[in-house]
């Protein structure tokens, strides 16, 4: 038995928030395919020859913030400044992360004027987000974090004998 990553992914608590229809989780998730998106993105926008270039450098810092927003373990093991860290903790509830994400989709939406590029992909990623954490404010519903790998303490997360066979 080979080492499968499926084995460490949480299919059965992703269903399980797909059916909450609770509009923070999707704003999560949606806020995980950007924060590939804006790297990516900004990376192949940084060969424009124009001022789209500055887009791309916004795109890739805009990612990388959303990544310590969705991602608040990365504050604990990151050394980074204190201002930095209560910058990223002010977006705890929807309603915040819902004007932040608009904020970051209009700066990628000012793109268009220089040149149309994939930016607006971001811009398209980014709007989403946006609807989804606003969805979630106006609803009124709890801001919920999202299991999508397994827990080391789920009883069908892989044990010994699959770290064994790795080794």
């Amino acid at each position: 038995m080979a080492l499968d990553i499926k084995q460490f992914i949480n299919t059965a608590g992703m269903l399980k928030d797909l059916r909450s229809f609770n509009f923070s989780v999707y704003g999560k998730w949606f806020g995980y395919i950007n924060i590939i998106l804006c790297i990516a993105l900004g990376v192949a926008n940084l060969f424009h020859v124009n001022g789209v270039i500055a887009f791309g450098i916004v795109s890739i810092v805009q990612g990388l913030i959303i990544l310590f927003i969705e991602i608040p373990f990365l504050l604990k093991i990151c050394p980074l400044s204190n201002n930095f860290i209560e910058f990223i903790s002010r977006f705890e509830t929807n309603g915040y992360r819902a004007l932040f994400y608009l904020g970051m989709a209009i700066i990628q939406y000012c793109s268009i004027i220089l040149m149309a590029t994939s930016l607006i992909v971001v811009a398209i990623g980014l709007t989403i987000s946006a609807a989804s954490y606003a969805v979630a404010y106006t609803k009124h519903q709890e801001f919920q974090n999202t299991n999508i790998i397994k827990n080391p303490t789920d009883a069908d997360f892989p044990r010994e004998a699959v770290i064994r066979e790795m080794v």
